[in-house]
């Protein structure tokens, strides 16, 4: 199955293709080039329906609608002791264009400004398939703390600061496979999965 991502992020992209053996998945970008679609819902799951349509929508008229099933992603870390923060905000948390690094960084410094070592959190992962003119959504969640600094070199985004529930080492730390068999976005593409194997019976 060939299947179009609608995502420029790289760590996503590998971790998609990872985690869809079976499948030929292609970034958006080498069809389209370098466009970015603003993210400006207020919600994962509409960010993940936004990317998703607006890509599926630039691409019907080039490829057969049969043939055309684009994926998305809309993911993030929310803090509740930081009143959700960073949320969807996610991966622009420190500027527009932060690094990995720069992001984390704020998220430590929001964390001392509260006296706090370590804070619960949890990764959502929203991920949106377009079929056919049709839109559908999964989420996947994978609990845990954050702390306030970086350990490891694993993982993207906020994984060297993220332990998850039953571990004792961050993500940063954890092997690629551990990750993977309990992730937020591991959940939710097991069940997008499911839903391709029904649309495209």
């Amino acid at each position: 199955m060939k299947i179009i991502l609608a995502s420029g992020n790289k760590g996503k992209i590998k971790e998609i293709k990872t985690l869809l053996p079976n499948d030929e998945v292609i970034a958006f970008k080498e069809i389209l080039g370098d466009i970015e679609v603003d993210e400006d819902q207020n919600t994962f799951k509409g960010n993940a329906i936004k990317k998703a349509k607006t890509i599926y929508d630039m691409l019907k008229d080039k490829i057969d609608p049969k043939e055309l099933i684009v994926i998305s992603d809309d993911s993030g870390l929310t803090v509740p002791a930081l009143n959700n923060e960073p949320g969807i905000y996610s991966a622009r948390y420190a500027k527009v264009g932060a690094t990995d690094n720069e992001n984390n960084e704020k998220l430590i410094s929001k964390l001392k400004e509260k006296n706090l070592n370590e804070a619960d959190a949890f990764y959502t992962a929203c991920i949106t398939i377009v079929y056919n003119d049709y839109e559908y959504t999964t989420h996947g969640w994978m609990h845990g703390k954050v702390i306030d600094k970086q350990i490891g070199d694993g993982g993207f985004g906020y994984d060297p600061m993220f332990i998850p529930k039953g571990f004792d080492k961050t993500l940063g730390e954890l092997d690629y496979e551990v990750k993977k068999s309990f992730s937020h976005r591991t959940k939710a593409l097991d069940l997008a999965k499911k839903v391709l194997d029904v649309i495209l019976k």
